[in-house]
């Protein structure tokens, strides 16, 4: 920022044109900086405003966040154009299990190039050497699945979180450019590995059709149609241990970097306190002071009425011992994990053992069809008829018109031989 002081008859050039955001993110992103950065000039059309959305706890911010996925996603923006970015890599957790619950596939970016991981690198060599030795002759996406099966990957993505899961989202990212390739003219496995090599060579990583999770510092230099940024609360951004001017800065430009991520929809969202149940002592970042509207902390009297004036969200109780459900997936299903279950274990299986057809109909995990939360649920509801499946969490109109006549089937038929 010195160089004209310290070069006065050096000619300065700003690039202030801005081409990827709406003029809404872009006089937000313009107010989160203030004085401390140039002045951005969108050159997009309008777009939707800004959202800013306060949340009493962490686990109903990303259950808020996974409901708006689904409806933009309904709105139809892909999967692979939405992205969840957070400060550090600890708050993943929390969106990655509401995903999981809502049925939305994700993906999560770590620091590692797609090609450099360990499990792509093993994979690639071993669909080198069955090109070698001409074991893997036949159709090309069966040839892939053989060798990934081999390696441990299923159709069904694994409900562990970590490594197991980081390998699973390579695998099928692998697969996914398997099935891609194989449509072109002229397809053939030698042809997939020297494409692959070629991606390699370029850090062409292929496109998973799933929301992206990724901290800022992974976010840079990318961009999505939707971007959520979110715990943009003091302790997380700023974080903690920031408390130079010249740290508090640095944090102030990370989220001016999740901001200018959105080409068209942005949420901005913070959580008053950690655990579900727990007191809102939180506030909103300081990078937010004078960006967002007044009356976006709706931690107001009309709020504290509504839940009786305590100023804390009750803790939704499980059904059975009516102790506080910690977890979006209890959340949804209502009980805590060490309850007796509730549903009918063969009409679950039942639903299991049809979802993983569908799935592999479909070429998809096997959660995108439903979670294990709303099979829990049909498998306890039983419902009868469309009107009573839009009442099932995780049913809206557009997996009710695709799956509902095929699950009613299911949960008839497995009435029927109850009753026999």
């Amino acid at each position: 920022t010195g160089f004209t002081q310290r070069f006065p008859e050096a000619t300065s050039v700003e690039l202030v044109r801005n081409y990827r955001s709406t003029p809404q993110i872009v006089g937000v992103a313009n107010r989160v900086v203030g004085s401390a950065g140039l002045t951005l000039r969108a050159q997009a059309e309008d777009g939707p405003e800004v959202n800013w959305a306060e949340q009493p706890d962490e686990v109903a911010e990303a259950d808020a966040v996974a409901r708006e996925i689904s409806r933009l996603h309904r709105a139809g923006v892909p999967l692979r154009e939405m992205a969840v970015l957070f400060r550090i890599n600890a708050q993943s957790e929390a969106f990655e299990e509401a995903l999981t619950s809502a049925g939305i596939p994700y993906v999560v970016r770590g620091a590692a190039r797609f090609f450099e991981r360990t499990e792509v690198r093993q994979a690639t060599a071993m669909l080198r050497g069955a090109v070698k030795s001409g074991e893997a002759a036949g159709e090309i996406v069966e040839a892939v699945r053989g060798v990934l099966s081999g390696l441990g990957w299923s159709e069904t993505a694994p409900t562990a979180r970590g490594q197991a899961r980081d390998r699973w989202e390579s695998w099928s990212a692998l697969l996914a450019q398997a099935e891609e390739y194989a449509a072109t003219a002229e397809a053939s496995l030698p042809g997939l590995v020297a494409e692959l090599d070629r991606r390699a060579h370029e850090q062409h990583a292929p496109v998973a059709e799933g929301v992206t999770l990724a901290t800022l510092h992974t976010a840079k230099g990318l961009e999505w149609d939707a971007v959520f940024l979110t715990g943009v609360q003091e302790g997380s951004l700023p974080i903690s241990y920031a408390r130079t001017p010249a740290e508090i800065e640095e944090e102030r430009r990370l989220c001016y970097v999740g901001v200018t991520r959105a080409r068209r929809h942005l949420q901005v969202s913070w959580a008053l306190a950690r655990n579900p149940g727990g007191q809102g002592r939180r506030k909103p970042s300081r990078f937010l002071d004078g960006v967002r509207p007044a009356g976006s902390s709706p931690a107001s009297a009309a709020r504290e009425s509504a839940r009786g004036g305590s100023g804390r969200k009750r803790a939704a109780l499980c059904r059975n011992c009516q102790r506080p459900l910690g977890s979006p997936h209890e959340r949804n299903r209502g009980y805590c994990h060490n309850c007796p279950i509730p549903y009918d274990p063969d009409v679950f299986e039942a639903l299991k053992a049809w979802r993983k057809q569908r799935a592999a109909a479909e070429s998809v995990p096997a959660f995108v069809v439903f979670s294990d939360a709303t099979l829990e649920a049909l498998a306890e509801l039983k419902p009868t008829n469309a009107t009573a499946l839009l009442g099932v969490h995780g049913i809206g109109k557009t997996k009710l018109d695709r799956y509902g006549e095929e699950v009613l089937a299911v949960l008839g038929g497995a009435e029927n031989r109850d009753e026999n």
